[in-house]
């Protein structure tokens, strides 16, 4: 497996969400999935507090029980847990990290990150109590997620006035269907050395391969349970097609295409995808060996930009 860098983190270039943990997968299918991950090279791990309504992080923590060595843990707070319990307020913070920290049964996150950015919170707030934390070593690095261009220079800017530490990750929706990255925010990530985490990579499953035109939804996907309906739609499904072709044609299948591509994108540290199973696991973690040409490049833009 290769190994990529997060500010001082290395991780591995396929990583695995835990967004189907306490939602789609109960405590014992996900400490098999997290073996399996393990022991396929996988070492990054990301989940967020708000994921299972905690139980994401609990049953994360019981399956790195006596392998936490082995794993990079990045997680997320901000997002809304109860009423009382979201934002980036200082305050917040320092009860999410604890809170957190108890139910991943560690004593570090290695990768901390705003889940989404706070328009009641400057971000010299935040970025203050981040390096509390980091100074106190309950946390190593500190990332963001569904930040833009401008909230990703601000932050910059922020902690090189105050003299704290930077966000040295960002976390966006990105994969062969969703290209907004692409607008500005992975240059600004290349130019000033921020890694960069796709999320969704796989298009809320659309990109695994199992999704074909004319066919019906397989029964319990994310597609068939209406999760993310702006992707399963028949364009969508065309370009699929076309891509499956396109990988088929030299011997690949539509995952490794999709992990693949984004793992040749620049600034890309690890490309998270979920699983609910081992043989998901060892297929992601399996999937970014192909080495994708300058030609092969321009043929998937051709496929997936062409007009409507």
């Amino acid at each position: 497996m290769q190994m990529r860098r997060i500010g001082s983190l290395d991780v591995s270039v396929v990583g695995l969400g835990c967004n189907n943990f306490g939602w789609r997968i109960d405590a014992d299918a996900s400490a098999v999935v997290v073996k399996a991950a393990l022991d396929a090279g996988v070492n990054f791990f990301d989940t967020a507090d708000v994921y299972g309504e905690g139980r994401s992080e609990e049953y994360l923590g019981r399956a790195l029980a006596g392998r936490r060595r082995e794993a990079v843990i990045a997680t997320k707070f901000g997002s809304r847990m109860d009423e009382r319990r979201y934002g980036a307020r200082p305050e917040y913070i320092r009860q999410a990290v604890e809170d957190s920290l108890r139910r991943l049964r560690t004593d570090r996150i290695d990768l901390y990150q705003l889940h989404r950015p706070d328009p009641q919170t400057p971000i010299q707030d935040t970025l203050g109590a981040l390096d509390e934390l980091v100074r106190a070593g309950k946390v190593r690095e500190i990332g963001c997620s569904n930040f833009t261009v401008n909230q990703l220079r601000e932050a910059d800017q922020a902690a090189a006035r105050m003299g704290t530490v930077r966000v040295v990750s960002v976390q966006n929706e990105y994969s062969l269907l969703q290209r907004e990255p692409e607008a500005g925010v992975l240059a600004y990530c290349v130019h000033h050395s921020i890694a960069f985490l796709p999320y969704f990579p796989l298009a809320n499953g659309i990109l695994t391969g199992k999704y074909r035109l004319g066919e019906p939804l397989p029964e319990g996907s994310r597609g068939s349970d209406k999760f993310g309906p702006h992707v399963f739609t028949e364009r969508n499904l065309q370009i699929v097609e076309s891509l499956t072709g396109f990988a088929e044609a030299r011997g690949r299948t539509l995952l490794e295409l999709a992990i693949s591509w984004l793992a040749t994108r620049p600034a890309v540290a690890s490309v998270i995808a979920g699983a609910k199973s081992p043989e998901q696991i060892r297929a992601n973690a399996a999937a970014a060996s192909w080495q994708l040409s300058e030609s092969d490049a321009a043929e998937i833009d051709r496929i997936v930009l062409q007009p409507t």
